[in-house]
């Protein structure tokens, strides 16, 4: 690839690619609201109530014969369901970039995690089975689909543009969040006035978030175009593709480095973020009203968060910008160990401080990701990226549930995920981005 010479767009290739992007930003807009109403706010707090309805006399749930404390369970199908991603991602992130056809396979895995969602409804009385299978389902299928929408960004958007791109594609989702959780809110609280009770309003809006998913996955699929790849050689199973993928990473190892760092504090990241509701419900007393509420915080200011760290990217550069959000992580993080119970205002703050560094840490770590990706293998490497995004992210839930297994406690337990982010820190701080870009055979951008 010529690096030095880049052809001007005609006006027709400029207004197709910004229909591209308008298209593209939907699919963050189609898929967050799984994220935020699902994943951070109702399932955590009532399939661990549906576990603890159906467990023994000493707490215990029995899947598989297996004894699981069922304050774990959640965090431990949300480690499952990794692991199914580990297994697919590289294999249908391999068939992608070798067949050009990125869209069928987009619309497979958000119609299967969107139809996963909206089958929660059924998820009541002691059947903490099959809202553990959804969760794994949905939740493996929302990294598929990611990891397929991710691998457009270097392609709809040159390198000078991607910053913003990425951050607007983050705004958008989190508005889409912060828009249902306010409609979540009046049926939750109001339950009573509209007739249903309080389980049936969780699973009214469980479903209605895959509902959401489903309609609004329509306008990407209409917008964005399939590219045709050069011939590739056959994918591989699972683990074997994963395992050649990153055996072409290690021809790239300062892309494998940000991807290691990336894997590290993500990880503490997407815990976070799966694992909050359940902390501020089962620790702190909160109700969940209360907690629905701090979550549209986190949602508004995450629109502005996410806007506001593009623009200091393009002043400071992303590596430098990630590197300050990851300082507020951790003091974020530390402070909420000290939280008092039954005080939903400093639970609020928390919520704020989480807020305005959550898009923008997301949104900059996956646009500084797309320059270090060797063209014609997108969807490939965005597979091993997406394995921390809403993949690789099993060691996190994993030691929350164990540390709660273990002690009992869940200030322990989120005190935990403080190490990611400082060992995330000091892995970003040591890679060189420029000479990455330039080694992966991208053009470098002025500021980065």
């Amino acid at each position: 690839m010529d690096t030095d010479t880049v052809r001007s767009p005609t006006p027709d290739e400029a207004a197709g690619r910004r229909r591209e992007q308008r298209g593209w930003y939907f699919y963050d807009w189609a898929c967050s609201v799984y994220s935020t109403s699902v994943l951070t706010v109702f399932l955590g707090p009532y399939l661990t109530s549906v576990a603890e309805a159906a467990a023994d006399a000493d707490g215990f749930v029995h899947p598989l014969g297996i004894p699981v404390r069922a304050g774990s369970f959640f965090p431990y199908a949300v480690s499952l369901s990794v692991i199914l991603a580990v297994v697919v991602m590289p294999l249908v992130g391999a068939a992608a970039d070798r067949t050009g056809r990125k869209k069928p396979l987009l619309a497979a895995a958000a119609y299967t995690g969107a139809a996963a969602t909206a089958g929660m409804f059924f998820l009541d009385g002691e059947r903490y089975l099959l809202g553990g299978l959804l969760l794994v389902v949905a939740n493996a299928a929302q990294s598929v689909a990611m990891m397929l929408y991710n691998s457009y960004l270097p392609q709809i958007a040159p390198p000078e543009e991607r910053d913003a791109v990425s951050s607007r594609g983050w705004a958008f989702g989190y508005a889409a969040g912060a828009l249902v959780l306010v409609l979540n809110l009046v049926l939750y609280t109001g339950h009573d006035r509209f007739g249903v009770s309080e389980g049936m309003a969780v699973r009214i809006c469980l479903a209605s978030a895959g509902l959401w998913w489903g309609a609004f996955a329509l306008v990407p699929l209409r917008r964005l175009r399939d590219r045709r790849a050069p011939e590739r050689e056959a994918s591989l199973p699972g683990f074997r593709q994963l395992a050649a993928t990153v055996r072409d990473m290690r021809r790239h190892p300062l892309t494998l480095a940000f991807l290691l760092a990336y894997l590290v504090y993500n990880d503490g990241i997407q815990t976070v973020i799966s694992q909050a509701s359940v902390y501020g419900s089962k620790e702190l007393g909160l109700e969940q009203s209360t907690l629905i509420v701090a979550v549209l915080l986190v949602q508004v200011l995450a629109v502005a968060g996410a806007l506001a760290m593009g623009r200091l990217a393009r002043r400071y550069g992303a590596k430098r910008t990630i590197l300050g959000s990851l300082v507020a992580w951790t003091l974020t993080l530390a402070a909420g160990y000290f939280l008092p119970a039954g005080a939903p205002m400093w639970f609020f703050v928390l919520a704020a401080g989480i807020g305005l560094v959550l898009g923008g840490s997301q949104a900059l770590s996956r646009s500084l990701f797309s320059h270090l990706v060797p063209p014609g293998k997108e969807a490939e490497y965005f597979s091993a990226y997406e394995l921390s995004d809403r993949g690789m992210s099993w060691l996190g839930p994993l030691l929350f549930g164990l540390t709660y297994q273990l002690t009992g406690s869940y200030r322990d337990a989120i005190v935990s995920l403080v190490g990611f982010f400082a060992l995330g820190f000091v892995l970003l701080a040591r890679v060189p981005v420029r000479r990455a870009i330039a080694d992966a055979g991208n053009p470098v951008p002025e500021r980065i």
